[in-house]
């Protein structure tokens, strides 16, 4: 028997408790993104094409687009990103540009959280 709990200690060693993975933070996330790309000129709007596929960034930036482009905004408040908010983005005509008002809402509860104000949009190629 003490043979059997030696062993099955060994076994508890070799595998040990999982071992959590660290989170990354909102700029090594967005870093992670932008890497092969090169950033090119700042600009005041994106179309409505270019906003497909647009991903929050806690407290960091609003990233859209796919494939070879990306288009990163960070707000003039940046902090009022939070990942447990969805934005609701109120639209007229077919661009989105910089100074537009983005509203926060509760993701679970749908409750008013807050605004987001746009800056430039900044584009990112890849470079390959």
């Amino acid at each position: 028997m003490a043979l059997t709990i030696a062993a099955l200690a060994g076994i508890a060693t070799v595998t040990g408790p999982a071992v959590a993975k660290e989170r990354l933070t909102g700029e090594q996330q967005l870093e992670k993104m932008l890497e092969g790309r090169v950033a090119g000129k700042p600009q005041s709007c994106i179309s409505r094409f270019q906003q497909d596929n647009m991903k929050m960034i806690d407290g960091t930036a609003l990233v859209y687009g796919r494939g070879k482009t990306l288009w990163v905004n960070v707000p003039t408040n940046p902090d009022s990103l939070d990942d447990s908010d969805i934005l609701v983005t109120r639209q007229f005509g077919g661009q989105l540009c910089r100074m537009d008002m983005v509203n926060t809402v509760d993701r679970m509860n749908g409750f008013y959280t807050g605004n987001v104000f746009l800056s430039e949009f900044v584009p990112y190629t890849r470079t390959n």
